[in-house]
């Protein structure tokens, strides 16, 4: 039991290698570790960019909610107005129809009642798609080619049905015949 400690016995006791080569490692081990204050400053400087990037997105996400809930807004009748276009179309061919007797209490009525949707559909932010000049394939639907002896292709002739935008959405493409170059004899 003497033998545990005795210090003469030193071979089994274990010892601390720094403490015998004054050389080794230990100091340059302690250098390179962080100091509390530095740790500290560390995960702060961390959470603070966590903290920035979390406000952020929820700047972002606020911004985005709200853009998305004005459009919901701003668009909420788009479905509505699309069914009604079809029912303008009938009226206006009825409009042509009693066009002949432009005296008429039919034609004066109906003209009365055109007004008054043309203002409506204006009032909702609906205007007509222009179909005068150029074709252009993201506002008209080109639905037939008449050869042009005034030979600029691409020009809209006529209009079969018109087309509408709400604010600056595409409610229905206007339909429209579009020249062409004559082909050569």
């Amino acid at each position: 039991m003497q033998a545990d400690n005795d210090p003469n016995n030193a071979a089994e006791t274990p010892t601390d290698p720094a403490a015998v080569d004054p050389t080794s490692d230990a100091p340059a081990a302690e250098a390179t570790a962080l100091d509390p204050w530095e740790e500290l400053e560390a995960e702060a400087a961390k959470w603070k960019e966590v903290s920035l990037r979390t406000a952020a997105e929820m700047d972002n996400l606020r911004k985005r909610t709200a853009r998305e809930r004005e459009d919901a807004i701003r668009y909420a009748n788009q479905r509505l107005l699309e069914d009604l276009l079809p029912v303008i179309d009938n009226f206006e061919m009825g409009m042509q129809a009693a066009s002949q007797d432009t005296k008429s209490m039919i034609y004066i009525g109906m003209d009365m009642v055109r007004r008054q949707l043309n203002d409506f559909l204006s009032a909702q932010g609906v205007e007509e798609i222009p179909t005068t000049g150029q074709f252009d394939p993201n506002l008209h639907d080109a639905v037939a080619q008449e050869e042009c002896a005034a030979g600029e292709e691409g020009r809209i002739l006529k209009v079969t049905r018109r087309g509408f935008k709400l604010r600056d959405r595409l409610l229905r493409p206007a339909s429209v015949v579009v020249s062409k170059v004559p082909a050569s004899a």
